[in-house]
């Protein structure tokens, strides 16, 4: 069938009562507006700081800016829509697009960034005398742009996938566009989006938990033979807060690719891809700002100097 001549698409969005819309609206706001202020801070920070000019948070700093970025693209279009009747969400197909890559470029980014964040650690904790000379600055900055270029190669694909298809139905039956919603739009035969969008979805959780996990036995195995727990306990501070903020990501992500094989909890699916983008970025700098006592200490300092200032 030709493409639908009218490029206007009906975006299901967030499906709640009239009497709940002012509670949603409000919780989704207050929770976009941490979100954006603690990873933005926290960016702020690192980037001000000269005391916290290494590697370990610069890395962190690709995980704030895509935490920020993923949340811009899915929750304010979700707040705009609250209050709008769902027979009049009207989305643009290259908006629909547009949304659809930017949600899988920052899942994809999430586990690229936290697989270089792996690395990091495993090279200070398990080669410490060779740390300085392997994480340069160069290499901080050719980490980043791998990560960041590897989730787009791989999305650019999964999305061009779905854009070269025609179009025979207007409803996104989802909070918002992804690229399931995208080549559900068509009549076509859809079996290599399938293959593809599972294949490259398992892959990169696969390349993510098997290098976290071999990062991390060799991790362990060196401080079980380490006599020195000063060291040691330090080692386990920050492959914990590392590790806290992996699983938290990995399960979240893995939730929504298990409830797609069950229809009858599309419900619980589309909650669970809306969490994706809150849950996390939420919990991460939060995890980090916490945990890590530099980080800690430095906005101490922060508030505290606030709350000292001379009044006129």
């Amino acid at each position: 069938m030709n493409n639908v001549s009218v490029d206007l698409l009906l975006l299901e969005g967030l499906k709640v009562s009239p009497a709940s819309s002012v509670p949603a609206f409000v919780l989704l706001l207050l929770i976009y507006v941490f979100i954006m202020v603690s990873n933005v801070g926290l960016v702020l920070l690192i980037s001000t700081e000269r005391s916290l000019h290494q590697p370990m948070y610069l890395l962190f700093c690709n995980m704030s800016i895509n935490d920020a970025f993923g949340a811009t693209v899915v929750v304010p279009r979700l707040l705009s829509d609250v209050f709008t009747p769902m027979t009049q969400r009207y989305i643009r197909y290259y908006e629909c697009v547009l949304q659809a890559f930017c949600a899988h470029f920052h899942a994809g980014t999430s586990h690229t960034v936290l697989i270089i964040m792996a690395f990091d650690r495993y090279v200070a904790i398990c080669n410490p005398l060779r740390y300085a000379a392997i994480m340069t600055n160069r290499m901080v900055v050719t980490l980043s742009v791998a990560a960041w270029a590897a989730a787009f190669c791989l999305i650019a694909i999964l999305v061009g996938l779905s854009v070269r298809l025609s179009r025979c139905r207007r409803m996104i039956n989802n909070p918002f566009c992804d690229n399931a919603s995208l080549f559900k739009l068509s009549c076509e035969n859809v079996f290599i989006n399938h293959i593809y969008g599972l294949g490259s979805a398992m892959a990169t959780m696969a390349c993510s938990l098997g290098s976290v996990t071999l990062t991390y036995l060799r991790i362990a195995m060196v401080c079980l033979s380490s006599r020195n727990k000063v060291l040691n306990g330090r080692a386990l501070q920050t492959c914990a807060t590392h590790l806290a903020v992996y699983i938290i990501m990995f399960v979240s992500g893995a939730i929504i690719i298990v409830l797609h094989r069950f229809p009858d909890l599309s419900d619980h699916r589309k909650l669970a891809s809306i969490m994706f983008h809150v849950v996390p970025p939420a919990m991460n700098a939060v995890i980090y700002g916490l945990q890590i006592k530099t980080v800690r200490e430095k906005i101490s300092i922060l508030f505290t100097k606030k709350n000292h200032r001379p009044q006129c």
